[in-house]
């Protein structure tokens, strides 16, 4: 086979993974003839298959995927320009297949489909190189923003200096769950205490008032307890406080530093530790950041995924919420799982609070998996990503 035929799908996957899988000389997508993006999205193509190490020629071929006559015409022209050929028939619409078929009674050309329950090809009408074919591609949280014409653009933390902090995890997050209540106003302490300089710098070491200001003329007082627990686990060094007068303190480092004056950050890092203790996933990010164009400009579109994972071909999207969950999140994360992910992508929506039921209800309409305070208090999150994947090979 040196041409695979690929049915033009919305869903990104549909369109790369029979690419990656048998490695054919050059690729045909049948698209309908309103599709109009074609320069863009062959730069996309040959952006992604490149990063995958991949170099197929690219042809795009239109037609009215209502005429069937039209759709069939199309189809005879490419067989017969393109002999040795297979086509995949795992993506595209309804019309499209109907069309393929009308092929196939005609041409006795190779025909192969992907099963996403089974994670496997299987020979449709004579492809006997693809029958009960294990998928073993394994891709990333970058090669899941990039099939969908996307790019991966630095976040807030750099995840290759994250196992330096692994050991952290579990102490800062038990200090958040104790401190819970009152955990936004001490992030707000700290970072009325430490700001950042106008230059963009800032210090570790750490010297102030022991009430500082707030919003609207309000006063934030120190919160001890937090704070001396903060320097029980090596986050603060050197504490003195002087009630009714100063704090001064000096934070570890500045990733340190950046946690504690973040609201979310503990949260994050707790669910990004958990997805790596399950063993379940080849890739884990925290502070995915999008770029739904990949080009970097100032009217890009971004995005940031809290916590993304990926097993096998299967990404998942979590969203990790310190405050009561509302329906914009919910909305908001299906849409970046729809739009980079497919059908075959995951999403849940960690949250250290209980979770009302109007929310519950909107997350499964979205087919969101929620885990709550309950699930994080009692060592259940685990449990919960891995029945998330249960079904995933």
């Amino acid at each position: 086979m040196q041409t695979l035929i690929e049915l033009y799908d919305e869903r990104p996957l549909e369109n790369v993974l029979g690419v990656e899988v048998f490695r054919p000389e050059q690729v045909v997508y049948v698209c309908p003839d309103d599709f109009h993006n074609e320069k863009r999205v062959r730069a996309k193509l040959d952006a992604y298959f490149k990063h995958r190490g991949l170099s197929p020629m690219l042809f795009f071929a239109r037609a009215s995927v209502y005429e069937t006559e039209s759709m069939l015409e199309l189809f005879r022209g490419i067989v017969e320009q393109y002999p040795d050929c297979a086509l995949d028939i795992t993506g595209g619409t309804d019309a499209v297949l109907f069309a393929a078929g009308l092929l196939c009674a005609e041409a006795e050309i190779p025909v192969f489909t992907y099963s996403r329950r089974r994670n496997c090809f299987y020979d449709i009408r004579g492809a006997a190189f693809a029958e009960a074919l294990p998928c073993n591609v394994q891709y990333t949280v970058e090669d899941c923003f990039m099939m969908a014409g996307g790019s991966m653009r630095p976040g807030r933390v750099d995840n290759a200096i994250l196992f330096k902090y692994l050991d952290d995890v579990k102490p800062f997050f038990e200090l958040y769950l104790a401190h819970r209540r009152g955990w936004t106003r001490t992030v707000n302490f700290m970072q009325r205490i430490s700001p950042t300089r106008a230059d963009g710098t800032s210090s570790l070491e750490v010297h102030g008032d022991y009430r500082v200001k707030g919003e609207r003329g309000s006063r934030i007082e120190a919160p001890v307890d937090a704070l001396r627990a903060m320097e029980k686990i090596g986050f603060l060094q050197n504490l003195e406080i002087v009630p009714d007068e100063s704090v001064s303190f000096r934070f570890r480092d500045g990733q340190v530093r950046a946690w504690l004056r973040d609201v979310g950050s503990v949260l994050e890092l707790y669910v990004y530790k958990a997805c790596l203790d399950t063993g379940l996933f080849h890739d884990v990010r925290t502070s995915a950041v999008v770029d739904w164009e990949a080009d970097g400009g100032s009217k890009a579109v971004s995005n940031e995924l809290d916590v993304m994972c990926t097993r096998s071909v299967v990404p998942v999207f979590i969203s990790c919420k310190t405050c009561d969950v509302k329906t914009e999140a919910l909305n908001e994360l299906a849409i970046l799982r729809d739009r980079f992910g497919g059908k075959m992508a995951r999403a849940a929506i960690v949250t250290a609070e209980r979770g009302g039921s109007a929310m519950r209800n909107r997350a499964s309409e979205l087919g969101i998996t929620v885990i709550d305070l309950y699930d994080l208090t009692e060592g259940r999150i685990d449990k919960r990503l891995k029945n998330l994947m249960q079904d995933i090979k």
